[in-house]
């Protein structure tokens, strides 16, 4: 088959998506040795972490506004090229205070990227579900390489250049998306960017039944998602008794397991319908949960990697969703208001997730996070049992 200009866009928009992702995802198996340097609880690198998720998520109603001002493609560059100067400013962080400025500017930054780029590959792509599952497997990607060279890095040098291989990973993504990607027509370059920000119309858009109930259900997702993210290689060392190394060679594990599934979740949603795909999703993750926090050994570990890395790829059957209901004026900025309002709100996980290890332990901790799920399947299967059609 022949290679076409569209494919060149999805492939370097899951670059983009690999370098963001990995910029954030440096972070994670350095924890305890950040904790350790700043001497802070899992709670305040809790709030840290929240900060950076919130910032992400926050910055995806305004990037989908200023892409249909501006265009795709010059957001998207903003994206790439702040996460490594972002990258570069976390890792020379001398005080914890400023360490949190850097968590929040990356999250910002690099927030700016996945809703420009799904709205722009659903300007080139019909079978949208496909392209968004091959999107996201950049971020799970990033979780292949980044965490077990971070923890490498990390426990011989520091955490400080762990970190800052980040901007290595979003320096030369930047140089090729700005070679290889063309400029895209504004879908409204003439309008007041302050209309966009009118509060009626953003509760009409996020009070309709189609909207409003995935985006409950995107919360408790985005909710389990950010605190394994944040706290995965933590669990494994405190709860589990793995090395800092191996908890981040697991990590790594986890996130193949998604960049390999993503895709077919996504192909499953297009084909046997978006709630079916969601729900499985949510009982394959919760059932890992439940094994990493109950079963010991490696069999079980391995099981539960493979269960909750397939599990938490529920975005790729989820967010097209949205996509579905939304019209072609209203997918730019409506798509990424609605990641804002979801992701915001679902960054609490690593906050209440850190407090709730230190008050009860990490096992207890990670079972919250299986009940979400669980509670997820249950609002899913209510909603296909009474037919509410929401």
């Amino acid at each position: 088959m022949r290679w076409r200009y569209r494919e060149t866009v999805l492939a370097l928009c899951t670059l983009a998506f690999f370098a963001t992702m990995a910029g954030r995802l440096v972070i994670s198996p350095v924890v305890p040795l950040i904790i350790e340097e700043f001497a802070v609880s899992n709670s305040v690198i809790g709030i840290a972490l929240t900060g950076l998720w919130m910032a992400y998520f926050a910055a995806q109603f305004p990037s989908g506004i200023l892409a249909d001002r501006f265009g795709e493609r010059p957001i998207i560059l903003v994206a790439i090229g702040g996460t490594a100067i972002a990258s570069a400013f976390l890792a020379l962080a001398p005080l914890f205070s400023l360490f949190v400025i850097g968590t929040i500017a990356l999250g910002g930054v690099a927030g700016l990227h996945y809703s420009v780029a799904t709205t722009l590959l659903t300007r080139t792509y019909d079978e949208i579900g496909t392209a968004i599952g091959v999107h996201n497997s950049g971020g799970p990607a990033a979780g292949l390489l980044a965490p077990p060279v971070a923890a490498w890095i990390g426990v011989r040098y520091g955490w400080r250049p762990a970190v800052a291989i980040g901007a290595a990973m979003a320096i030369p993504v930047f140089v090729l998306f700005a070679w290889r990607v063309r400029p895209t027509e504004p879908r409204r370059p003439d309008q007041r960017m302050a209309e966009r920000f009118e509060l009626e119309p953003i509760l009409e858009l996020l009070s309709r039944p189609q909207i409003a109930f995935p985006i409950c259900l995107a919360v408790a997702g985005a909710f389990v998602w950010q605190a394994t993210a944040s706290f995965l290689p933590t669990f494994l060392v405190e709860h589990r008794g793995q090395s800092t190394e191996l908890a981040g060679t697991v990590f790594a594990g986890y996130f193949v397991v998604q960049a390999v599934t993503q895709v077919g979740v996504g192909a499953a949603s297009d084909r046997y319908g978006r709630d079916l795909a969601t729900a499985g999703c949510m009982v394959l993750a919760a059932t890992g949960f439940g094994l990493l926090v109950t079963a010991p050994g490696t069999i079980s570990l391995l099981a539960a990697v493979v269960l909750v890395g397939t599990g938490l790829g529920w975005g790729a059957a989820l967010l097209p969703r949205f996509m579905d209901v939304l019209s072609e004026s209203e997918r730019g900025a409506g798509f990424g208001l609605i990641r804002t309002v979801y992701g915001f709100i679902g960054a609490l996980g690593s906050v209440v997730t850190g407090l709730l290890a230190d008050l009860f332990g990490w096992g207890v901790s990670f079972a919250v996070l299986a009940a979400l799920l669980a509670l997820v399947f249950v609002a899913l299967a209510v909603n296909w049992a009474l037919s509410l059609g929401y």
